[in-house]
């Protein structure tokens, strides 16, 4: 089944047609007042060069207003003819049949019922365009229709494809390769939606997570921030580095920078219900911090780090270059 994309909105052309697949590009009148299109010949002609092939509306009351638009718009500097669009009418087919004739290739829409297609089929259409999502607006059986019209083409052998067009979400293309149809014109919004899918976004989310667990670097994920405290800094000082570096404990390091401990926000809670409000200008020797720090080399794999938080059960874990500490590792920040 072919691909195209409907619209007339060239950010959207750029972006779909960037997929590198896309067969054609669909338009109608309606899409280019919507977009505010004033000059439709310009557009036409700047279209025509951005896509592979270009369907534009051939329009006119009568057989010879038709051809004659269609004529008109060929005499534009376009990139290649396009395809023409024609509403299904007596006048209509008539004009398929003459642009046919000529050697041009006529989209047949506006279709609702198997009579019209078949004349259409009749008259030489390249496409028959039955509308889905307006059929069923109406309560009307889109899907039997496109079956109906691909089983007449495969018994008659009749040179037409079916297009299935006025999609409205994603599963109206999925009944589209049910019904057999030969191409689907889809508007980019629900194109970008045709991929996506919840159980693949966990599965994808967790062989990302696995891929880093196993390949990237506790240091590679350290935060810029690494709060480091003297034992003789007050409890103060520990929590404005807490406070700058959103992490919930800073590094105790001695003189020659070796760590000697911990002191974390739950350390502070716990000290505030012993000692009260005025631990906060006691420094931390005094107050009392967690001497047995867990930490983890920073050329260690993010998997380590992983296993040693549930070992542990902490909720941050020192990073040592050597015996120097360079960063704090929070569980945040993998997982």
């Amino acid at each position: 089944m072919d691909l195209y994309l409907d619209s007339v909105n060239f950010q959207e052309i750029e972006e779909a047609f960037g997929l590198g697949f896309l067969t054609g590009l669909t338009t109608t009148p309606t899409f280019m007042h919507r977009d505010g299109i004033t000059d439709i010949d310009g557009a036409i002609v700047k279209l025509s060069k951005m896509v592979p092939e270009l369907q534009v509306e051939a329009l006119g009351n009568t057989h010879d207003e038709i051809v004659s638009e269609a004529h008109r718009l060929l005499e534009l500097p376009l990139a290649k003819a396009p395809v023409f669009k024609i509403p299904v009418s007596d006048f209509g087919v008539r004009a398929c049949n003459t642009l046919t004739k000529e050697g041009h290739r006529v989209n047949v829409h506006l279709i609702y019922t198997l009579n019209q297609a078949y004349m259409a089929m009749a008259a030489g259409a390249a496409f028959v365009c039955p509308l889905a999502g307006r059929m069923q607006d109406q309560g009307h059986d889109a899907n039997a229709l496109f079956e109906q019209c691909v089983k007449v083409i495969d018994r008659y052998d009749y040179e037409t494809k079916v297009m299935f067009s006025s999609v409205r979400h994603p599963d109206h293309v999925r009944q589209a390769l049910l019904a057999g149809v030969h191409v689907c014109t889809v508007p980019w919004g629900v194109m970008q939606k045709l991929c996506l899918n919840a159980l693949t976004s966990v599965g994808t989310a967790q062989f990302v997570e696995h891929t880093q667990l196993m390949t990237v670097r506790v240091r590679e994920v350290l935060r810029e921030q690494n709060p480091i405290c003297k034992p003789t800094d007050s409890v103060k000082a520990a929590i404005i580095k807490m406070t700058e570096s959103k992490l919930g404990a800073v590094t105790i390091a001695d003189k020659k920078d070796k760590v000697v401990g911990v002191f974390t926000d739950g350390d502070l809670r716990r000290k505030i219900q012993e000692l009260g409000a005025e631990v906060i200008d006691m420094t931390l020797d005094k107050v009392g911090y967690s001497k047995n720090p867990i930490s983890i080399s920073a050329d260690a794999l993010l998997y380590n780090a992983v296993q040693k938080f549930e070992e542990s059960k902490v909720d941050t874990i020192i990073a040592l270059d050597g015996e120097k500490p360079i960063g704090i590792l929070d569980i945040q920040d993998v997982v």
